[in-house]
């Protein structure tokens, strides 16, 4: 036993230096203005320009940031938010998916996994580095990082784990208290 306690002792041990070695996940401050953007999307299928300003114009946006399309977790995050997104429209906020990974495959994912129901635009490296995003030792990536906008710009929820669990109740939890204050 002390023996087998000992082996897993050097493991341990270079996991915990490595955590501590890596930058905590990076978001954009609350309060901030989120940088405006145009990129490469899809929705439902169909290519289009997204640009955010033009999407705060109609309301609130969901701006989610995931590592890679078709990958287990970034899949389940995806019906997640698909299913949420009738309700989200329904509080005047607009769904986007963000993405640097497999980025040659939106326009299938957006049908496949998004259900059509929100879009999801590409992502490069320096749209992933102005929102603070980038995944640790993979700089072209993202992490997986959630952000509500208010129509004027201001960030109003960062929320970063990697775990895509809690994303789409962080996210609308944040609109629909952005809502009830504006109602105010």
């Amino acid at each position: 036993m002390q023996r087998l306690l000992t082996g897993l002792a050097r493991p341990l041990a270079l996991c915990a230096v490595l955590m501590a070695a890596s930058p905590a996940l990076a978001a954009l401050k609350v309060g901030e203005k989120a940088p405006d953007f145009t990129a490469p999307a899809a929705l439902a299928g169909n290519d289009f320009s997204f640009t955010l300003s033009k999407a705060l114009k109609k309301g609130p946006v969901v701006l989610y940031f995931f590592p890679a399309a078709y990958t287990s977790g970034c899949t389940a995050e995806a019906h997640e938010f698909a299913e949420a997104t009738p309700e989200f429209e329904k509080l005047g906020a607009t769904v986007i998916g963000v993405t640097g990974g497999n980025v040659d495959r939106i326009k299938d994912f957006s049908k496949e996994h998004c259900r059509d129901k929100f879009a999801v635009a590409a992502a490069n490296a320096d749209l992933i580095k102005t929102y603070d995003v980038v995944l640790p030792m993979k700089d072209n990536l993202s992490n997986r990082t959630s952000y509500v906008i208010a129509p004027g710009g201001k960030i109003l929820l960062a929320y970063s784990d990697l775990n895509f669990q809690g994303h789409v109740t962080q996210t609308m939890d944040a609109v629909k208290a952005y809502k009830a204050g504006k109602k105010k």
